[in-house]
């Protein structure tokens, strides 16, 4: 049984039924953001431009993905009982046409969110959609990645995100968030990775320098593992 968002969809808008190279699309618990614990449906594009040290998520890059129309990404979506979307990779907007399909999410009545790497131009992504975008750090071999210019791109429902691997990190993280004024721009999340930075260490950071930021694990490995399709 398909879930209707809204009581009647409007129609795919002429040109807009194309396709993308799709990895996964799945249904589950949303692990980070200020959107964690709540059921999502995600739609896992192929392809990135970076290449992190500690990305949990190579086979999206690594794998062949599927083509699919945008109408039959929005069919599958359709098909799981909740409201909540991401549009996530590899790097989703490396895509002309992920631009479209948000659009068709956002005017079906879903919240949509878009995680993307920081290194693309975000001010075309739909005004309704929630962006959560990575400042790379020096530990992920890509901190040059980053799009200064997104930063005056940025409205309050946007989320950074900080993937941190070692104290040389955090330092990096709390100068680019003094630098430029970020906590005043929207919020910001902060997050380790596993095995190389503990939770408890990375909170105390947080809380010696009384940094403005949330502190975040990955609740999805949490709760499932660290597999597949959760």
């Amino acid at each position: 049984m398909s879930y209707r968002v809204t009581q009647q969809y409007p129609p795919l808008k002429k040109g807009k039924m194309k396709t993308l190279n799709i990895s996964e699309i799945f249904f589950s618990i949303q692990g980070e953001s200020t959107y964690s614990g709540l059921p999502c449906v995600f739609v896992r594009l192929t392809g990135c431009n970076l290449n992190c040290n500690y990305c949990d998520t190579k086979y999206a890059t690594e794998e062949p993905g599927q083509e699919m129309t945008i109408k039959a990404i929005l069919d599958r979506v359709g098909a799981f009982p909740c409201a909540n979307v991401e549009v996530t990779g590899g790097e989703p907007l490396l895509e002309e046409n992920t631009l479209h399909l948000m659009d068709a999410l956002v005017e079906r009545g879903y919240t949509v969110l878009l995680e993307t790497n920081g290194s693309r131009d975000i001010s075309r992504v739909n005004p309704k959609v929630i962006r959560i975008i990575d400042i790379k750090c020096p530990g992920s071999g890509e901190d040059d990645s980053f799009d200064t210019g997104n930063v005056a791109r940025l409205k309050e429902s946007d989320e950074l995100k900080f993937v941190l691997s070692s104290r040389k990190d955090y330092d990096y993280a709390k100068k680019i968030i003094g630098e430029y004024d970020l906590a005043n721009r929207c919020k910001l999340l902060i997050s380790c990775v596993s095995d190389a930075i503990s939770p408890k260490e990375l909170s105390g950071w947080v809380l010696s320098d009384g940094l403005d930021v949330r502190v975040q694990l990955q609740l999805h490995k949490i709760i499932f593992g660290d597999i597949k399709g959760v």
